[in-house]
């Protein structure tokens, strides 16, 4: 962001509290662009074969992983979790609870993950052009973002990391 959405002036380096933002140039106006984590939610979706991975079609590299999506203005991170599992998989949500949250400074995110049961024929949105499904006890996360929360819930499955 570079300009102010209040006044139309130049965003401009400031110290508020110790902290390095943005604000406006305007002395009258004040904005301050915070820059706050956008929340996301991420699903370690189980069916009966084991955990669903899928490939975002924006993606050009060869990596599935779980399924996230953006939580909407004053929906519940649950709802939420329901909701991406039923509109991205095609899923019937039969159950889900929360795993952790999580930071993901390198998207500027903040990651609410549950683990869903669901069932029902997998039919993938148009975000989505491939899947697998990978066995629980084979499943494995990785260091950063959605893999974090992989790697908790399988430890809390016992199957270790």
């Amino acid at each position: 962001m570079n300009y102010c959405p209040q006044c139309a002036n130049p965003l401009t380096p400031v110290i508020i509290d110790g902290e390095h933002r943005r604000g406006c140039a305007a002395d009258a106006c004040n904005f301050v662009f915070w820059n706050n984590p956008t929340p996301v939610v991420a699903m370690i979706v189980e069916v009966d074969e084991g955990v669903v991975l899928a490939h975002n079609a924006a993606w050009k590299h060869d990596f599935f992983s779980i399924i996230t999506g953006f939580l909407e203005q004053q929906e519940d991170p649950q709802v939420c979790a329901h909701r991406e599992t039923e509109e991205e998989l095609g899923l019937q949500v039969i159950e889900s609870s929360l795993v952790g949250v999580y930071s993901f400074a390198e998207q500027n995110q903040v990651i609410i993950a549950y683990h869903v049961r669901a069932q029902g024929d997998i039919k993938l949105n148009h975000e989505l052009d491939a899947y697998k499904i990978v066995p629980k006890e084979k499943l494995k996360g990785w260091d950063m973002g959605t893999g974090l929360a992989i790697n908790d819930w399988v430890a809390a499955q016992g199957f270790g990391v």
